[in-house]
């Protein structure tokens, strides 16, 4: 379901992605190019600041955002999420938020008030809150990251996390070509 906001904002989705039918995008959202978003994710720009102010939601060319995912803001903060990058089923992005480029956040994760540098990875059940996470930094599965971390004490992403992201991110490209072919037979 496609609608607008309070404020009259109404999302914006470039011809090439694919929003599954029943996916939610309210408001000031900025879906780009070849993007797919997958059954029942719920991404809401609606929140406005004390000025009445809303930044927009802005999905990255050629990212996923998968089944059950939420992307919210508080009082009209900003999310970006980078390009080729993979929002894994049921997490939840919280902003202000910016994910950067070629990340993998994995199942149930939960983003919050942070910046992911470009070829993260979050595995699942993973939290990241108040922080700034340099590129290629490896989030192991169940762990909490936040503005006490010592991040020195974290790996890089291993050879294997970055394939399996790459090849995350290249199978869910596929889909959104698949899915635009057959939209009118749903």
């Amino acid at each position: 379901m496609i609608r607008k906001n309070p404020s009259g904002d109404q999302p914006q989705i470039h011809s090439s992605a694919f929003v599954d039918p029943t996916a939610i995008l309210c408001g000031k959202v900025i879906v780009q190019e070849n993007v797919f978003i997958g059954p029942y994710a719920v991404i809401r720009a609606d929140e406005q600041d004390a000025d009445g102010h809303i930044d927009p939601i802005v999905i990255g060319a050629h990212s996923n955002i998968q089944d059950g995912v939420v992307i919210h803001s508080k009082s009209g903060a900003a999310v970006t999420i980078g390009q080729n990058t993979s929002i894994a089923h049921r997490a939840i992005v919280h902003g202000p938020c910016v994910v950067g480029n070629g990340v993998f956040i994995g199942f149930n994760s939960v983003l919050f008030n942070c910046t992911i540098g470009d070829g993260c990875v979050v595995r699942y059940n993973a939290v990241v809150d108040g922080c700034v996470l340099p590129a290629g930094f490896y989030v192991r599965s169940t762990e909490r990251i936040g503005s006490h971390t010592n991040l020195a004490t974290m790996p890089q992403v291993p050879v294997d996390a970055s394939a399996f992201s790459e090849d995350v991110a290249r199978t869910n490209n596929s889909l959104v070509a698949g899915y635009k072919r057959i939209q009118n037979e749903f």
